[in-house]
């Protein structure tokens, strides 16, 4: 099926219509915040599902019970997903955790009035494309990503859900108020995931011993946190993920890309890169 078929363009950017009806995202518009709300943003593939592990564990005190019982999309929902539509979001106690893949100039009214804590997580492009790839092969409500090549020049131009992963990453970087903004990557994680989660959890104010850190680093290594069936989305009917095609949580790693573009691929990656990052001063772990 075409991108006509299976995405509407909301504020400028593919959404899957499926996840995303008209309804949700008018809800989300109309969100109301809190300052101690917790928003894990992402560009889809950058670890979201990874900080949906994390987070809850950080503000349980190392209690598995909230990530041992409840679905990741509903222990920590998508705000512009048709899920939160029906969760009652505004009922439930502080702090609240919740997980956004939006542009920051995409973020409702009451975003920028609240000042709600966020933890911005960024992943090498090559890899998000990586992932995104095999993604795009096992959901049925994303359009097929075609050949390799064809792909990746979707990807480099924006024409894929929620729009450039250079646009993304840009506007949150520039974003105001960035005292209220932790950002990190997915690669620091894979460096040294108990650095940050003792960092994570300093930033949304929690104070846990050393013993307690090191517990939820050992839980939310990719291969154990592979394990939770409230995580792996192997509770999705395969008539949506199809993950006998590709796991929806595949590796977990950084650098496949290398294992996955031809020469030319990655050349023309990485000139595309520079280019539309050329302006942008920021220490990223993968330059």
């Amino acid at each position: 099926m075409t991108e006509a078929e299976l995405y509407s363009v909301y504020k400028g950017v593919y959404v899957p219509s499926l996840l995303h009806p008209p309804e949700c995202l008018k809800h989300y518009e109309d969100f109301s915040f809190r300052p101690d709300d917790v928003v894990i943003v992402t560009y889809p593939k950058s670890g979201t599902t990874w900080m949906q592990e994390i987070v809850p564990l950080i503000q349980s005190g190392g209690d598995p019970t909230p990530v041992e019982t409840v679905p990741n999309w509903d222990r920590v929902p998508w705000l512009e997903e048709h899920r939160a539509y029906l969760l009652n979001l505004e009922e439930r106690p502080s702090p609240r955790i919740f997980a956004t893949h939006f542009h920051y100039n995409m973020m409702p009214q009451s975003f920028f009035k609240d000042k709600p804590k966020v933890i911005y997580v960024m992943r090498n492009p090559r890899d998000v494309f990586t992932s995104s790839f095999h993604y795009y092969g096992m959901a049925a409500y994303l359009v097929n990503p075609g050949t390799q090549t064809e792909f990746l020049h979707k990807f480099l131009d924006g024409q894929v859900m929620f729009g450039s992963w250079f646009d993304h990453v840009k506007g949150w970087l520039n974003a105001t108020d960035k005292e209220s903004i932790m950002y990190i990557s997915y690669e620091e994680m894979i460096m040294d995931l108990k650095d940050s989660v003792t960092r994570m959890s300093k930033f949304v104010g929690k104070s846990l011993t050393s013993e307690v850190i090191e517990k939820i680093a050992d839980r939310c290594v990719f291969k154990n946190m592979k394990k939770n069936k409230m995580s792996n989305y192997s509770l999705v009917p395969t008539e949506f993920m199809d993950q006998s095609k590709s796991e929806f949580l595949r590796k977990g790693i950084s650098g496949d890309w290398k294992n996955q573009l031809m020469v030319a691929e990655a050349e023309y990656f990485d000139a595309v890169y520079k280019e539309k990052m050329k302006d942008v001063k920021y220490n990223f772990v993968w330059d």
